[in-house]
């Protein structure tokens, strides 16, 4: 059983995606408790929810952003690379800034620059403002497990689930950002560039590079949202569906050969997992390079982070 603690009045105890909400019980010296059985091999944010305001646990040092706190069960190795942050913590941003006005609206992209390679990430505000990707990201150099890269944030979209199921996003890229980026002295390798992306944004990722195989050939993909179908209800939110949802149907009779990519989704989030196994199967059908991995965690950053800086140096590794 895990203790949790908190001394600010009646709260709920919430986890990312994985366990119930677990309403606080007042001790007679007036802090509020739960005790929690947590499942083997969980790395999971949660927070304090306290009359309609989240908040991070303050008896907890490992942060992730202002209102969220790390928790990893004993079983677990530290995450290599990865700072402890508090949660009032504030991250510097990369120091490049270029404004982007397209076909897409107005978006401010961010850049890292660390090195020949370039990595697009894809809901960049959260490897900005709340896990250091930066950071992280030169420790992995440090410590010889890649080269040197640099790092583009594309920002969070106000609808996700729109931009990331539009190829429409990936037009733009190719004609517009990367262009965009080279007069300001970012230059693309389209045979080293890696694309990563999380969730929907792993949808994305994945769907560019079947879709533009000349722009996207090397993907790391963490927790693919591959139930996604357009013809489901609710615009395919939905994990009932076929296993692999729109995706699976695109590969049938794919080539992929040219294509190298990291998949990766959560111990803690089984209902992704027939989805996920179905896309990694087919693509692995369909001549690409793959490689499988589960993290220990839910759908969460925390799992993913790891997986990010480990499936990016793998891509980066290979010539």
């Amino acid at each position: 059983m895990t203790l949790f603690e908190w001394r600010g009045g009646p709260a709920t105890l919430r986890f990312e995606s994985v366990l119930e909400p677990v309403e606080l019980q007042r001790r007679d010296d007036g802090v509020w408790f739960a005790e929690v059985e947590m499942p083997p091999r969980l790395r999971v944010t949660y927070h304090f929810l306290s009359e309609g305001v989240e908040h991070a646990d303050p008896l907890n040092p490992a942060g992730a952003g202002p209102n969220r706190s790390i928790f990893s069960t004993p079983d677990l190795e530290p995450q290599p690379h990865w700072p402890v942050v508090g949660p009032d913590e504030v991250l510097d941003v990369p120091p490049l800034r270029i404004r982007w006005n397209g076909t897409l609206g107005r978006k401010t992209i961010r850049v890292y620059q660390g090195g020949e390679p370039v990595v697009l990430l894809l809901d960049g505000d959260d490897w900005m403002y709340v896990h250091p990707a930066v950071t992280a990201f030169e420790s992995a150099v440090k410590n010889g497990e890649m080269p040197p890269a640099t790092l583009v944030f594309l920002p969070t979209p106000r609808d996700r689930e729109a931009e990331y199921s539009d190829p429409s996003l990936w037009q733009a890229i190719r004609d517009e950002l990367l262009p965009l980026l080279a007069s300001n002295g970012v230059t693309v390798d389209l045979a080293k560039f890696v694309v990563a992306g999380q969730s929907l944004g792993g949808l994305s990722a994945f769907r560019a590079a079947v879709d533009f195989p000349d722009l996207v050939s090397r993907v790391a993909c963490q927790s693919g949202s591959f139930w996604w179908s357009r013809d489901l209800p609710g615009h395919g939110i939905s994990l009932d569906g076929p296993a692999g949802g729109d995706t699976a149907a695109r590969l049938s009779g794919a080539d992929l050969s040219g294509l190298r990519v990291a998949f990766d989704v959560g111990e803690h989030e089984p209902k992704m997992h027939r989805h996920c196994v179905a896309v990694e199967e087919l693509t692995s059908a369909a001549g690409a390079t793959v490689r499988v991995n589960r993290s220990p965690a839910g759908h969460d950053r925390v799992g993913w982070r790891h997986a990010l800086v480990r499936d990016v140096a793998w891509l980066l590794s290979e010539p």
